[in-house]
């Protein structure tokens, strides 16, 4: 399918673009007002952006959906694109909790967006997601990150065996207010917003353990295969949910799966093409049934699958890591820029944690004069901004005066 069609001319108003707008436009490759931008962190800069911009915390309960600190955050910084999530609508039923466990909103490491993310915590200060991960809180210099400490499928030695693991099911999500809460946050629908379904190919690897899937996969892949079937299961009707409640207040479904490293894919083309590509298809087309176009995150070097992920109806790649094989912006944008856009760009390795100011500036002017030429391109961060980031280079980033259009000559 093909993004909605769009201008800045057929949305101005009084001279004014709406941030959506901006990014209907960009995605329909033509050229907006201004290159549209998306905002991901760790909490540690929201807290300092948070300080910096004197943006008082609010207290937050377990009815909130989001968090409205951070929300004015995005608003200060002019961010156009917002983010609802599956995690924010867990309703998982008692039985699925640990003993003595108590269900938390806000304390996610994993949180990148104002939307709050589902856990579990036990008295013994053990957190654990939806999908059964149990994860240890490991500090570093700057911050601290979740870490899984458990691979609960690991030791399971045949299909029966993973069916006693308490998998979620669709009725362990509540989506009646989803459309309520993206209008807290979209009263004139001035924003552009995106699904976040999940992911499929990480999350059982997660599950399973990193070696025994992909050993199970050459060896034995009924059993990569049925934990993916129980993931996909649920994304599915969760996003067949959620959009049939929802409706046309959500503009985009997005979804991740990390199949590629710095040099190459994970594993075999012809592997993913087998066993993970089918699974990738029944996310996009419930979203084409919607006549919803779809963003697919996938760091790393992931430049040998793109025509297929074309095919299979994919719109937008994200995160666009330039120092990663076949990535380069200008042959990405050369070859597919036409039929793709792009989402991110800003290197989190070099560029931002360790660059100058004028570094990011220059990094930040590129990216918009090639990705974002004629359209087809939302700025951001080619993963989450990292807490060891100096403050001075993110503001450097969202620095309107950077990211305007710049002629491509």
């Amino acid at each position: 399918m093909s993004v909605q069609s769009a201008s800045a001319a057929d949305h101005a108003d009084h001279g004014f673009i709406q941030p959506r707008d901006r990014v209907l436009t960009a995605l329909a490759h033509h050229q907006p007002d201004r290159n549209p931008v998306d905002f991901l962190a760790t909490p540690e800069i929201w807290a300092r952006l948070a300080e910096h911009l004197h943006i008082d915390p609010v207290e937050l309960t377990d009815t909130q959906f989001f968090d409205p600190q951070w929300e004015a955050i995005l608003r200060a910084l002019q961010v156009d694109c917002r983010v609802v999530s599956y995690d924010q609508f867990c309703a998982p039923p008692e039985k699925a909790l640990k003993p003595a466990a108590k269900q938390e909103w806000w304390k996610a490491l994993s949180r990148s967006t104002p939307s709050r993310m589902w856990r579990q915590y036990t008295p013994d200060g053990v957190y654990y997601d939806i999908w059964g991960h149990q994860i240890a809180i490991v500090s570093n210099a700057s911050g601290a990150y979740e870490q899984f400490t458990v691979f609960p499928l690991q030791n399971a030695e045949s299909v029966e065996e993973l069916h006693n693991h308490p998998w979620p099911e669709p009725d362990w999500f509540d989506f009646t207010p989803l459309r309520g809460v993206i209008q807290q946050i979209n009263q004139e629908r001035q924003h552009h917003i995106r699904f976040r379904i999940g992911s499929v190919f990480e999350i059982a690897w997660q599950l399973r353990g990193m070696q025994e899937f992909l050993v199970d996969l050459a060896t034995d892949p009924d059993l990569p295969c049925y934990i993916m079937d129980r993931l996909t299961e649920v994304y599915v009707e969760n996003t067949r949910r959620a959009l049939t409640l929802a409706g046309d207040s959500i503009d985009m479904v997005y979804f991740y799966d990390d199949v590629a490293t710095q040099q190459s894919l994970m594993i075999s083309q012809t592997m993913w093409r087998k066993y993970i590509k089918p699974y990738h298809a029944r996310l996009i087309e419930v979203a084409q049934a919607f006549n919803k176009p779809v963003m697919y995150h996938c760091d790393g070097a992931i430049a040998p699958l793109i025509p297929e992920l074309l095919d299979m109806g994919v719109n937008v790649l994200n995160p666009v890591q330039a120092d990663a094989k076949g990535m380069e912006p200008a042959t990405l944008k050369s070859q597919y820029g036409d039929r793709l856009s792009f989402h991110g760009g800003i290197d989190i390795i070099e560029t931002l944690p360790r660059g100058t100011v004028e570094k990011v500036v220059a990094e930040v002017r590129e990216r918009v004069r090639v990705l974002g030429n004629q359209g087809g391109y939302i700025l951001a961060s080619s993963h989450h901004i990292q807490s060891d980031t100096p403050l001075a280079n993110v503001l450097a980033m969202y620095d309107l005066e950077n990211r305007r259009h710049i002629e491509s000559n």
